[in-house]
């Protein structure tokens, strides 16, 4: 087992959930904050970060789209992803938002905590 793994693997124990990288665009800044903050203040994610500026070209209902939007990328543990999934969804102004979930192989172990810990809540 690679060094990175076994320090990974001996900080966060095995009774916690992996953490995720969840990706959402918004069509701006205002639905954006609010999603984060629904988020936040729920203990659903530790951590919203808000890329702006983002230019999505996408299929929609038959037609080629472009539209600027914001990218989120949400800090968050798979035992609160259904929790997020509904968070957003109640929360988000698009009929179908983009909602894509990615689990962390590796990452510093005492941000990973951090994470766990800031989603305590929610597990």
């Amino acid at each position: 087992m690679p060094e990175a793994l076994r320090m990974l693997s001996s900080s966060v124990t095995m009774s916690e959930s992996p953490v995720l990288i969840v990706f959402c665009t918004c069509p701006d800044e205002p639905s954006a904050k609010a999603v984060a903050q629904r988020l936040v203040g729920d203990r659903l994610a530790a951590c919203v970060s808000l890329l702006p500026s983002v230019v999505s070209v996408y299929r929609w209902k038959d037609q080629v789209e472009t539209d600027n939007e914001v990218l989120l990328w949400i800090k968050t543990t798979s035992a609160a992803y259904a929790s997020v999934e509904t968070a957003i969804r109640s929360t988000h102004p698009y009929e179908l938002p983009e909602i894509i979930a990615v689990e962390s192989a590796l990452g510093l172990p005492d941000y990973l905590q951090w994470v766990h810990d800031s989603c305590s809540a929610s597990s």
